[in-house]
C-alpha cells in the first residue's frame, strides 16, 4: 500500500450550497448516496480550459444520469480558485463538491499527488459534517484511485475505478518520464488488483490493463457516452451559416485540449501537405480539391496562466510556418450548446492523438453525422468503425492522415454513407442514459455483494474479486444483461479492426 507518513492540515469549511435545491432535497425520501471522485477534473468546470476535457464530461454526465435513476450523487473534486463555490448544485440529487486540498490554484497534474492526503482528510471532514456515509465510491484517474484505496482501507466501501488514462501507455509516448511516474504506475496496478471493479471504457483498454498492468482484478467494459439530445444531426448549411463559414469550404475540425499528446502538430502538417497536393493536382488536371477552399478549425480553450499556453503558442507558430494562417480558425473555448454546430459544419473531424482510452470527441462528431479520421490507438479502435463511420490511421503519420482526410473530402458518395451510418452507431451504443444504466446495475450488484460478504463472512472482501467470483459474476451479467456482453465482445455491429 503506497501511503504518506502524515497528512497536511485541511480546512473543513464549506461554502453554503446553491439554495435553490436545498429545501427540495430534504422533502423527498432519502436516496442511496454514492460518491464520484475526480480530483483534478472538476465536473462543474468550463470544458476546454486547462485540465477540463473528457474526464470532466464523463463524470458530470454520468453523475446527472445516475441521479435520474434514483441515486443521490455527490461528485468530489479539488478546489482550484478561491472564488469558486464550494458546492455546485446541478440537479436536486446531483452536485459537485469542491474540497480544499493544497493551495486554491491550478497545479499541474504531475505535481498534485502531494496534496492527496489533504483531499482524503477533507472528504472525511465533509462526511462527518453532513452525517453522510458513502458505501460506494467511483474514482476517476490514478490520484483519485489512491484516495479511494485509503478510504477502502479505513471503512467497508465498494471501490469502482475508471482510469481515463494509463501511465503504462502514456509514458511510451513522452520523451522524458516525470518524477511521479513510478508512483503512478504502482498505484494503477494496486487499484486494478484491489478495487472491487475496474470500469474499462473499451475492449482495447481492458486488453491494455491485462497486458501492461496486471492479470489480477475484475474488469467490466462499459463505454463512455454522449448527450444525444445535444449532439445530433442537423442541416450543414444551417450550421455553416450560423458560424459564418462558406458553403463551398472544405472544413477539417479538431476539438480538444492543447497538449502535445493530442497530436495537433500532425494534423497541421497533414493539412499543409493536403494543400500542397491540391495546388499541384489543380494545376495539372483542374479536378482536385480547391486549395483556397481548405479550412482548418481548431476548437479548444487556452489559459495564459497554465501550461497549455505553451502548446497553443507552438501550434500557432507552426500554422504560420506552414502557410496556413489565413485558412486556420482558432475558435477558442466553445460551450456544449454551440459545439454541435462546429461538428455539423465540418466535413471531417480529425483526432490525431498519440493515445486515447476512449475517444469522446469521436462519439460527439459521429452523433452529429460527421465522418472521423482518427489515430489507430486505444479506444478509438472501438468507437470508430473503419469504412463505416470513418478511418483509422497510424498515429503521428502525416502522410497517412493526409490521404485519409483527402479521401473523406473527395469521395462524396462514400462520405455521405459515413454521415448516415455514424449517428446510428452512436444512438445504439453510446447514449449517457444507457451508460448510466450499466453503471447503476454494476453499483447495485457491488453493494449487494458487499452485504452478502458481510453477512456470510463477517467482513468485506477487501482484496478484490477472486477469479472464480469474477467469472461467476461475469456469466450472470451476460445472461441477465445481454447488451453488456455485446460491448465486451464486439459483434459485427461493433467490429474492431
Amino acid at each position: 500500500m503506497i501511503s504518506f507518513n502524515s497528512a497536511k492540515s485541511v480546512s473543513s469549511s464549506v461554502i453554503p450550497t446553491n439554495q435553490a435545491y436545498v429545501s427540495s432535497r430534504k422533502m423527498v425520501p432519502p436516496r442511496q448516496a454514492i460518491a464520484l471522485i475526480s480530483e483534478h477534473g472538476d465536473p462543474a468546470a468550463e470544458i476546454g480550459k486547462d485540465a477540463a476535457g473528457g474526464q470532466n464530461v464523463y463524470v458530470r454526465q454520468v453523475g446527472e444520469a445516475l441521479a435520474k435513476l434514483g441515486w443521490q450523487v455527490d461528485m468530489f473534486t479539488r478546489k482550484t480558485k478561491p472564488d469558486d463555490a464550494a458546492i455546485v448544485q446541478h440537479a436536486p440529487h446531483c452536485r459537485t463538491i469542491r474540497l480544499v486540498a493544497g493551495p486554491e490554484q491550478f497545479i499541474p497534474r504531475d505535481e498534485l499527488f502531494a496534496y492527496m492526503p489533504e483531499f482524503v482528510a477533507a472528504f472525511q471532514a465533509f462526511q462527518s459534517k453532513e452525517g453522510t456515509h458513502y458505501p460506494l465510491i467511483h474514482t476517476n484517474y490514478w490520484m483519485s484511485a489512491w484516495v479511494g484505496l485509503q478510504l477502502k482501507q479505513q471503512s467497508n466501501i465498494q471501490l469502482i475505478h475508471t482510469y481515463h488514462s494509463l501511465g503504462a501507455i502514456k509514458y511510451q509516448t513522452v520523451p522524458t518520464r516525470p518524477a511521479i511516474a513510478d508512483t503512478r504506475l504502482a498505484i494503477e496496478q494496486q487499484v486494478l488488483e484491489q478495487a472491487d471493479c475496474i470500469v474499462a471504457t473499451s475492449p482495447q483498454e481492458q486488453e491494455a490493463l491485462r497486458t501492461l498492468v496486471s492479470e489480477r482484478g475484475y474488469v467490466e467494459v462499459i463505454p463512455c457516452g454522449t448527450d444525444v439530445s445535444n449532439f445530433h444531426t442537423m442541416p450543414k448549411t444551417e450550421a455553416r451559416a450560423a458560424l459564418g463559414f462558406g458553403s463551398n469550404e472544405s472544413i477539417m475540425l479538431y476539438v480538444g485540449r492543447f497538449d502535445p499528446r493530442k497530436g495537433i502538430e500532425t494534423l497541421v502538417k497533414a493539412c499543409a501537405q493536403l494543400k500542397a497536393n491540391a495546388e499541384h493536382e489543380n494545376r495539372a488536371t483542374g479536378t482536385a480539391l480547391n486549395p483556397a477552399a481548405l479550412r482548418l478549425v481548431i476548437v479548444g480553450g487556452r489559459d495564459p496562466d497554465s501550461d497549455d499556453i505553451v502548446e497553443y503558442t507552438r501550434i500557432e507558430q507552426l500554422v504560420r510556418e506552414t502557410g496556413l494562417a489565413d485558412q486556420t480558425t482558432f475558435a477558442g473555448q466553445i460551450g456544449h450548446a454551440s459545439l454541435p454546430l462546429y461538428y455539423t459544419a465540418a466535413d471531417v473531424c480529425v483526432i490525431p492523438s498519440h493515445y486515447e482510452p476512449f475517444g469522446l470527441v469521436a462519439i460527439e462528431a459521429m452523433a452529429c453525422g460527421t465522418p472521423v479520421v482518427a489515430s489507430d490507438v486505444g479506444g478509438l479502435k472501438f468507437t470508430v468503425v473503419p469504412d463505416e463511420t470513418g478511418l483509422l490511421v497510424p498515429p503521428q503519420d502525416v502522410e497517412a492522415f493526409t490521404q485519409a482526410i483527402d479521401r473523406v473530402l473527395t469521395d462524396e458518395l462514400w462520405a455521405k454513407k459515413l454521415r448516415r451510418q455514424a449517428p446510428i452507431r452512436v444512438q445504439r451504443n453510446f447514449s449517457w442514459s444507457g451508460v448510466a444504466a450499466h453503471l447503476s446495475d454494476l453499483y447495485r450488484r457491488s453493494l449487494a455483494q458487499s452485504i452478502s460478504n458481510t453477512l456470510c463472512l463477517g467482513s468485506p472482501d477487501v482484496g478484490g474479486l477472486d477469479n472464480s467470483r469474477a467469472e461467476r459474476t461475469q456469466l450472470e451479467r451476460q445472461e441477465v444483461y445481454p447488451i453488456h456482453a455485446e460491448i465486451a465482445a464486439p459483434s459485427a455491429l461493433t467490429k474492431v479492426s
